[in-house]
């Protein structure tokens, strides 16, 4: 396939950015203009060039939520490089896992970091704006569509996380049909609380700038009064958010007394937010339209949108596909099921990726003859719509972020006393869904259930801790929840 630079995302996302296109740093004050903004990710593109890296290289940006996570972010993608976008706190807990995973050739940060392991890799550490070391600027990076632009996690955890190869006809894909879905316009400026490692926020950002819209950054939502208060002040037209956040807003926050005139929309996905509360947030700033998504990091973000018109009459629904994609309920054998019984759900179109890194056996597992496996199940009804009835994999949604029962059960069963554990979920009004934990102490072990709370990773709420003698198992020898549950 033809590369072409027509082909490489960013450098499209560049073409379109317009008199509308900020970048602004709500919390400190930092503006990028938009007649800089252009510059800035052409000249960061060269400044990693010019440490000898080529294309196609990957490069891992310790993403915060900043105009110069997104300048680099971009710059790699423009220059031809495979952007990994992780938390800048991954880097210092795992790093150098992360370098062998993915086989980064160098590792970019906002801030210079005291990162020990990076000289035993001896690959370069670069931080802040490159753009100050350079005022070379280049032409996007030719690219074939099928080119990686970026790996992307699945997880938002500590850890190593799965990450989903997304190509440029991937990000282009699912960008303009999102455009679509949301009726975006070019004076747009979205409010941004979600990372830039996850999907859902990279696609916020990507639909605004593709626009040719702006997008204000803001990392202070544990006081969500203050990020209320900067969607008034820059007048922000977009809001997005995890079914969490929607509940801090409704009982966390002064919604209902704080004006915000300027927003028009918001945008909810990452798990199911109840009904009641949709209709709270309707109620709380009637002026702003909501929109109810659903989607996976392996379909690169969205795949599909309810869209406001359709609320009331389709309300529990996550929408019908976005334009671009088609969408299966299958059984246990992949044969299709009529409208309104429930199955697995698949999907298939240009947004879908080619597959895991360095997984090829769990690739051919989820992405089978083009179609994604999601592991969710839902239905559809007579118009089309889908809507979801819960999950077929192993893993529970907390704040958006999706985790593993598997990885849970490893990281409690390391911490010392702890012998064996099992781990579920319950639903959970403001994270979505919270762990139930079944605890097998070693003898003599004290405080256990005081332990697990301590060590458990903040991003993780845990409902309750049951301190047990024995973990039942089923002949396979796996973990029985059904006798748990019993209990």
């Amino acid at each position: 396939m033809t590369a072409t630079p027509e082909c490489n995302f960013a450098g499209q996302l560049v073409k379109r950015l317009g008199p509308s296109s900020y970048l602004i740093d709500a919390a400190t004050g930092e503006v990028i203009y938009p007649s800089d903004l252009p510059r800035l990710i052409s000249c960061t593109g060269a400044a990693f060039l010019s440490t000898g890296l080529t294309k196609g290289d990957r490069v891992i940006i310790g993403c915060n939520l900043s105009p110069s996570s997104c300048v680099a972010y971009l710059g790699a993608i423009y220059a031809g490089l495979v952007a990994v976008p992780v938390e800048d706190r991954a880097l210092k807990a795992s790093g150098d896992v992360l370098i062998r995973e993915t086989r980064a050739r160098a590792v970019w940060t906002e801030k210079d970091l005291p990162l020990e392991w990076l000289s035993e890799n001896s690959i370069p550490h670069l931080h802040g704006y490159l753009a100050e070391r350079t005022s070379e600027t280049i032409s996007p990076s030719g690219c074939a569509e099928d080119d990686l632009a970026a790996l992307v996690a699945t997880s938002g955890s500590t850890g190593v996380p799965r990450f989903v190869m997304v190509s440029h006809q991937n990000l282009m894909a699912n960008t303009e049909a999102i455009l679509r879905s949301q009726h975006l316009r070019d004076d747009e400026r979205a409010m941004l609380i979600l990372p830039l490692n996850y999907c859902f926020g990279a696609s916020v950002l990507h639909t605004h700038l593709y626009r040719g819209g702006g997008v204000v950054f803001d990392r202070r939502f544990m006081f969500p009064d203050k990020v209320l208060r900067a969607i008034d002040k820059h007048g922000c037209t977009t809001f997005a958010g995890v079914p969490t956040v929607y509940n801090i807003l409704l009982h966390r926050s002064n919604i209902r007394s704080i004006p915000i005139p300027s927003l028009r929309r918001f945008l909810q996905a990452g798990g199911a937010l109840a009904p009641e509360r949709i209709r709270e947030m309707q109620a709380a700033v009637p002026t702003a339209k909501f929109y109810v998504m659903y989607g996976q990091t392996e379909a690169t973000a969205r795949i599909s949108c309810l869209s406001p018109e359709h609320l009331d009459e389709k309300l529990g629904s996550v929408g019908p596909p976005l334009d671009n994609l088609t969408v299966r309920i299958v059984d246990e054998v992949e044969r299709d099921l009529p409208k309104g019984e429930v199955g697995e759900i698949l999907v298939r179109g240009p947004s879908v990726s080619t597959g895991y890194l360095n997984d090829s056996e769990e690739s051919r597992r989820v992405f089978k003859d083009g179609w994604l496996h999601t592991g969710d199940l839902g239905h559809l009804d007579e118009d089309g719509y889908i809507w979801i009835h819960g999950r077929k994999g192993a893993f529970l949604k907390m704040r958006g972020v999706r985790v593993s029962f598997a990885e849970v059960e490893a990281t409690v069963g390391a911490i010392p006393g702890i012998y064996e554990c099992a781990a579920s979920a319950v639903p959970h009004e403001e994270v979505g869904e919270a762990l139930v934990l079944w605890v097998v102490p070693e003898q003599g072990a004290q405080d256990i259930a005081e332990q697990v709370r301590r060590s458990l990773p903040v991003h993780w709420n845990c409902k309750s801790i049951k301190i047990v003698s024995e973990i039942p198992k089923t002949p396979h020898g796996k973990i029985s929840l059904s006798s748990l549950r019993g209990e």
